[in-house]
């Protein structure tokens, strides 16, 4: 079943992106899907989105539901009916919507843990973490920034954005497909953020990347952003070419 037309309010999104050696992802990727590199490099990373205002397109934003969401993310590409495409790959979500966890698979794409969200932000400084039911964990203190991070393998805020723009559309695995979803953001603009601490069960897991493998690239903040979420139909395996 193809997932129908969400719509709402990105109230904040933090990506908070890392450079991966491109091996460790090419074993780690289920087919069809390739790393996307930079520069040589495979990036991989976090997106902690807050939303609200979710309802099914059409409907009044009053009805609209409000979470915060963790999904990690791989930049990738494949091959589809002889074309390149391009976006990412999401090996798992988090939320601390009950529905959210409910409703994965169905109104969103794959299977959502449920979590413990402690957020804090004021005056620019934001500090987010979660914690899962599968004791998968997060967390980063950072602030609102103009410096540019010089050993990111982007040149510099206008390719990394541009980067994550053109790969709006994501794939998560179910059973032997992928759902999938596509973000079109009704305005785009991410700023920077200088990150003080962060840490990651999941990339600081070394039985997946390896120690060396990994590395913080940059952190991203986006605001106020009205969007949509528009369901796509779901990849096969034996579809792609």
């Amino acid at each position: 079943m193809k997932i129908p037309k969400i719509k709402g309010i990105i109230d904040r999104r933090i990506l908070i992106n890392y450079q991966v050696d491109k091996e460790v992802l090419e074993n780690y990727l289920p087919k069809p899907f390739k790393p996307k590199l930079v520069n040589g490099k495979g990036i991989a990373g976090i997106c902690l989105i807050r939303l609200k205002e979710i309802r099914p397109k059409g409907l009044p934003k009053q009805i609209g539901i409000s979470s915060e969401n963790g999904a990690h993310r791989i930049a990738v590409e494949w091959n589809e009916n002889g074309k390149i495409k391009e976006g990412v790959y999401i090996p798992r979500r988090d939320t601390s919507s009950t529905l959210n966890s409910l409703a994965g698979g169905i109104i969103f794409p794959g299977i959502h843990h449920l979590a413990d969200f402690d957020v804090n932000e004021s005056d620019g400084n934001h500090k987010v973490a979660f914690i899962s039911d599968d004791k998968t964990s997060l967390s980063i203190l950072a602030n609102e920034t103009d410096s540019w991070n010089e050993e990111s393998v982007f040149e510099n805020l206008n390719c990394v954005s541009d980067f994550f723009e053109n790969g709006s559309i994501g794939y998560s695995p179910d059973k032997n497909d992928f759902d999938g979803l596509e973000l079109k953001a009704y305005n785009w603009k991410v700023s920077l953020l200088d990150v003080k601490k962060v840490q990651s069960s999941f990339f600081e897991n070394t039985d997946i990347f390896p120690k060396g493998t990994v590395k913080f690239d940059n952190a991203l903040l986006m605001k106020d952003i009205e969007h949509e979420w528009i369901g796509l139909k779901k990849i096969k395996t034996a579809n792609i070419i």
